[in-house]
Formats: structure tokens, C-alpha cells, sequence
């Protein structure tokens, strides 16, 4: 016979996962066990059987073990192929039965498989289950609604039911940010009241003396009116001097008197004046 293992992480620890040709045929906790030990638990079950890592096979049953930790998936699809005696067989059906959230005793469970003074048969058959969580065998209680025991640990036993609670909520609902953890049957979880705001007091010479509460009639102050702004001083009007005419503004230009030639002297002639009498005279 050929066997497909993997190996999984969850939010409860390590999950031993093996397949047969027919389907998934054990999920176990490892806790501190190592993968060579949970292999050679099954040894005398399966003598001769080859063992061999295969995520690809056993990929189905980890996505839907995913899917049902974060809440997004309530029952499982895959294949089973779960070994056991007709007794066995008859209470693991009635456990995968139980609805998502729910709880059942161990009395229900025997009264499902047509058996109902069975009880202490049905714990048996609840503690030989191989196929945990899927064969959900942590939703069956105590009839005074407690844990009792669980293969896994009831540490494990409370956080799957506190998970399933969590999300078992009705659709269109919501639960608040600051709720408490949702608890298995028979858990009351108690919630802490905030303390009460304490009043004001007044300091005196004698003692405290509590400050009384003013009505807001009375704690009014009349109402005072605005006081209008100053108005702005009257400015004196600005004479505006006009500009003065540009003929009026300027000086009438005086005429310069040229010096009078000197006696005996003919008046200066220009340049071109005194070129022409130079060649007369020649």
C-alpha cells in the first residue's frame, strides 16, 4: 500500500497528515513527536506500506483546514477513509453530524447511534478517533457541560470551541471589537464593569465638601454687549496744489551781450571770411 504524508502548521500546532489511494486516512497532533515516530505508530496497521512526502496530494486537505481556522469553511469535502469496527464507524458519523458551533454529550451521541446506555462505549470510540478535527470529536461534552477529556489536550479542545463560537455567529451579525472570547457550554466568562466617574470635590479648611452641580440657568453669565468700534477721525481735506504751467514755470532766457570790438581793430570774422581775404590779398 502506498501512504502520502505532509506535514502542516496550524494555530494548534503540528498536524500529521496520510492518505491512501481512498483518501485521507489519518490526522493526528505530533506535539513533541518526530515524523519517524508518527510513521512507525501505524506500523503494525499498515505492514509493508510505503511512505512517502506529497504535498500535491494531500494540497485539498490542507486548503480546507486553512479555510476552517480562519472561519471561511464549516464542513469538510474530501474523502475519508477511516478504519475501524461498525460501532466506530456509527459514532464517528454522528460526531461529523454535529452542526459548526454546536455541542453534543456523550448520552446524545449514544442515543444517535441507537444505543443510548452506550455512553462510556462512545468516549472510547471519541478517544480512538483518527481523523481529529475533521471527525470533529472536540464538540462532544460532559453532561454538566464540561470539557471532560480530549485526545489533543483540552487545551486544544477549548480554543477549537472557542474558534467555531467565534464565527458561529447568525449572518447580517457582527460581533463587537471589545467583546470577550466566545466560551464552550458551562464557561461563564465574566466582564469587568468600568468604574464609576468619580465627583468633584472642593478642597476647605474643615474638610471635602462635594462641589454642587449648577443648573445651566444659573451657570450662565449675563450677556454683555459688544462695544461698537471707534469711528475713524475726520481727516482734514488735502489741498491739491495744481501744477504749474510750463510756459509760467520757465524763465524767459536773457539775451548775452557779446564784448565790443576794441578800437582800431576790425571785428572777428569766421574762418571761411578770413580764407577768402587771403587770396584776394595775393
Amino acid at each position: 500500500m502506498l501512504m502520502a504524508y505532509h506535514v502542516m502548521s496550524s494555530p494548534v500546532g503540528l498536524l500529521f497528515l496520510a492518505r491512501s489511494e481512498r483518501g485521507l486516512r489519518y490526522l493526528e497532533f505530533m506535539d513533541r513527536k518526530s515524523l519517524k515516530r508518527m510513521i512507525a505508530n501505524h506500523a503494525d496497521e499498515l505492514p509493508g506500506a510505503t511512505w512517502r512526502p506529497s504535498l500535491l496530494e494531500l494540497k485539498p486537505v490542507v486548503d480546507q483546514l486553512e479555510a476552517y481556522f480562519y472561519g471561511t469553511r464549516t464542513e469538510f469535502t474530501v474523502p475519508l477513509d477511516a478504519q475501524g469496527s461498525e460501532f466506530q464507524l456509527k459514532v464517528w458519523g454522528a460526531l461529523r453530524r454535529i452542526p459548526y458551533g454546536a455541542t453534543r454529550t456523550y448520552g446524545e451521541i449514544a442515543s444517535a447511534v441507537g444505543q443510548p446506555r452506550a455512553a462510556r462505549a462512545v468516549g472510547l470510540a471519541n478517544n480512538q478517533n483518527p481523523l481529529a478535527i475533521i471527525v470533529p470529536c472536540h464538540r462532544v461534552i460532559g453532561s454538566d457541560g464540561s470539557m471532560v477529556g480530549y485526545g489533543g489536550g483540552l487545551q486544544r479542545k477549548q480554543w477549537l470551541l472557542d474558534n467555531e463560537a467565534r464565527y458561529a455567529q447568525p449572518p447580517g451579525r457582527t460581533g463587537s471589537l471589545f467583546a470577550p472570547p466566545a466560551h464552550a457550554p458551562g464557561v461563564v466568562a465574566v466582564v469587568a464593569k468600568p468604574p464609576a466617574r468619580p465627583e468633584p470635590v472642593l478642597a476647605r479648611a474643615s474638610g471635602t465638601v462635594k462641589a454642587p452641580v449648577l443648573k445651566a440657568a444659573a451657570a450662565k453669565s449675563p450677556a454683555i454687549k459688544p462695544t461698537p468700534p471707534a469711528r475713524a477721525a475726520a481727516r482734514s481735506p488735502v489741498k491739491v496744489v495744481p501744477p504749474r504751467k510750463a510756459a509760467a514755470a520757465k524763465s524767459p532766457r536773457r539775451a548775452v551781450a557779446r564784448p565790443a570790438a576794441r578800437p582800431g581793430t576790425s571785428p572777428r570774422k569766421s574762418a571761411p571770411a578770413r580764407a577768402a581775404a587771403r587770396g584776394r590779398s595775393r
